[in-house]
């Protein structure tokens, strides 16, 4: 045997055995990732396809692999090749290999080694690493979980199994999955690549797809000469870290790819109130809330609606809050988004009405029944709500409360009593309300609610 056929046969590279293994396959275990403050505050992604040398401008993002694989397999033939790139950044996602349920099971295995190896790799290199899980039918559970320490954070994506353009509603499959991931990992942090699906419980962070996307790259502002490195590596002297704060969604860039089928729906309603949000062009919608409130929805020409009229000032006079206020109603996430509330103080309010000429009337109403249909299933629900601007009444041991959308954050208050509203930054803070002493945090899922807007 030559000396370079020695080499070659016991190369680290060529055996990938140079990592401790767990379960019975001994797939390469990350280490725990270890969290700085700020890290998941307003997190944004960048594409593993979208890094450069000379970024300055969003190396406070963590990277992402949630790309077709032929885009990233260098990193597992050559994982040297990109390494002064990726430890840039504030932290990287392990390669998100795909895992269909149409690929053969050895194929499943190997790439969920590919995943935890070239994250152990990274973290070698001194890089700050969060898993990507992803998994298929329940035969991977046996495997697709190994790898990852308990209480570490992870990353996931509901992009593929997820209802939009061709497509189908896989969340059966994926909460399975989820669930499972939850009982064996207890993550302490969840990154969903994706809007979260209600049903899924867990500390969830997700990231807004749009200001994700490539689309948005340049709408950054450079970060200069305070832009460091962010890995585990000693940091310059005197350099500045540089964190931003907030949520993370996802990206629907046609080249994502993920888990579920191969072969891969728009937003549709979930709940009743949800059907005012769609209709014939021109038809202005009624809705009749529980507190004899109603909602006026202005459809647009597209079948969906452009702007919301509420009759009611959300308990919020004392604020400037008027009865009626309007809000303009945004599609850019996809989903509907009321904008800010549009008060008419003056007494001076305008004609709600559509100006198509086939249109002269307005539609049966939707009557909300007294059946807590709005309900929050899950936290991961409120903060849903909350992101895309919806607006809440519920019921707690007898008194109403309010959350309401504020020029300055997130309104949260006891019906009737302007000294207890409290102005909070985003949906964690207003989970922190307290209400006869607890949490809403705690009892979220257990409040009457008689009105929510999305």
């Amino acid at each position: 045997m030559t000396e370079e056929n020695y080499k070659y046969r016991t190369s680290p590279l060529f055996l990938r055995n140079q990592f401790k293994g767990g379960g019975k396959h001994k797939i390469p275990v990350v280490p725990r990732f270890q969290p700085q403050e700020g890290d998941f505050d307003d997190l944004l992604l960048i594409g593993f396809d979208k890094i450069r040398l000379e970024d300055q401008r969003h190396l406070g993002r963590m990277v992402h692999f949630f790309l077709y694989d032929y885009k990233f397999e260098r990193v597992w033939k050559n994982p040297d090749t990109d390494l002064e790139k990726l430890r840039r950044y504030r932290a990287v996602l392990t390669p998100d290999f795909s895992m269909y349920l149409e690929m053969a099971p050895v194929l499943q295995l190997y790439n969920t080694f590919r995943n935890r190896w070239c994250g152990a790799y990274f973290a070698s290199k001194g890089m700050r690493v969060i898993p990507t899980v992803s998994w298929g039918d329940e035969s991977t559970f046996d495997f697709c979980f190994d790898g990852i320490e308990k209480g570490s954070a992870v990353a996931v994506s509901t992009y593929m199994v997820s209802a939009h353009g061709n497509h189908s509603d896989q969340k059966e499959f994926f909460m399975k999955g989820y669930n499972e991931m939850l009982r064996r990992i207890e993550p302490e942090k969840i990154i969903c690549y994706n809007e979260p699906f209600p049903e899924m419980a867990g500390d969830l962070v997700f990231v807004d797809y749009e200001r994700s996307s490539w689309r948005h790259l340049n709408d950054e502002p450079p970060l200069g000469d305070a832009a460091v490195q962010f890995s585990a590596a000693p940091q310059p002297e005197n350099g500045e870290l540089i964190f931003k704060t907030g949520y993370v969604v996802c990206d629907r860039e046609l080249n994502q790819k993920g888990e579920g089928s191969a072969y891969g729906g728009d937003w549709k309603p979930a709940k009743p109130e949800d059907e005012r949000f769609l209709g014939r062009p021109g038809e202005i919608k009624v809705t009749c809330t529980l507190r004899g409130e109603r909602y006026e929805t202005k459809i647009g020409d597209d079948g969906r609606a452009i702007a919301e009229r509420h009759h009611t000032d959300h308990n919020r006079s004392h604020t400037g809050h008027t009865n009626p206020h309007d809000h303009n109603i945004d599609w850019d996430r996809g989903v509907p988004h009321p904008g800010k509330p549009i008060n008419y103080p003056d007494g001076n309010i305008p004609e709600f009405k559509c100006f198509k000429e086939a249109m002269k009337t307005m539609s049966e109403p939707i009557i909300l029944k007294d059946d807590n249909h709005g309900r929050f299933v899950s936290i991961s629900d409120f903060k849903w709500c909350m992101h895309y601007g919806g607006e809440v009444q519920f019921l707690y041991n007898g008194k109403g409360y309010g959350i309401v959308h504020d020029p300055d954050g997130i309104a949260i208050y006891e019906a009737r009593k302007p000294e207890t509203e409290k102005i909070c930054k985003d949906a964690d803070e207003v989970l922190e309300y307290l209400i006869d002493g607890v949490r809403l945090r705690d009892i979220i899922t257990e409040v009457w609610v008689i009105e929510r807007t999305i």
